[in-house]
């Protein structure tokens, strides 16, 4: 099935999270950096969880992660995604530090092994573009 003809919930778009979904529908990963600690933050907040800062500005990320969990979901919170069961969702730890939980895209017969390399791969769901990640074919770990 095309994901893009899902019918789940949009995401709730503030004045804080406005530039990560702007990059997200241009096909980027775009997370916080702050400028006091040198140090990268996702989720978007208000200020550096690390620092306290409130110099927090927004860099486009590598798109390069490794896989620390995943879990296959059968019986989904909505039923917008029923019609893709079973899929994945995992646990990716970007290459600039923070983690992220995000869609996995598998392909028939993928095996999927904690500590892989993944990377980012803007995928339209329900219309939007989201940033999606899949397991490089290098299979490094990283």
């Amino acid at each position: 099935m095309d994901l893009d003809l899902l019918r789940t919930p949009a995401p709730t778009i503030t004045a804080l999270t406005a530039p990560f979904w702007k990059a997200a529908e241009e096909g980027r990963l775009t997370i916080q950096h702050c400028e006091e600690c040198d140090l990268h933050v996702f989720y978007p907040r208000p200020i550096c969880p690390h620092c306290w800062s409130d110099k927090l500005v927004w860099k486009d990320a590598s798109g390069r992660a490794t896989l620390k969990a995943f879990s296959e979901v059968h019986k989904p919170g909505h039923p917008g995604w029923l019609p893709i069961v079973p899929y994945t969702v995992g646990v990716v730890e970007l290459e600039e530090g923070p983690t992220m939980l995000t869609f996995i895209l598998r392909d028939a017969g993928d095996e999927l092994d904690v500590g892989a390399a993944v990377h980012m791969v803007p995928t339209r769901i329900g219309g939007r573009n989201m940033p999606a990640f899949k397991q490089s074919r290098s299979q490094e770990r990283t």
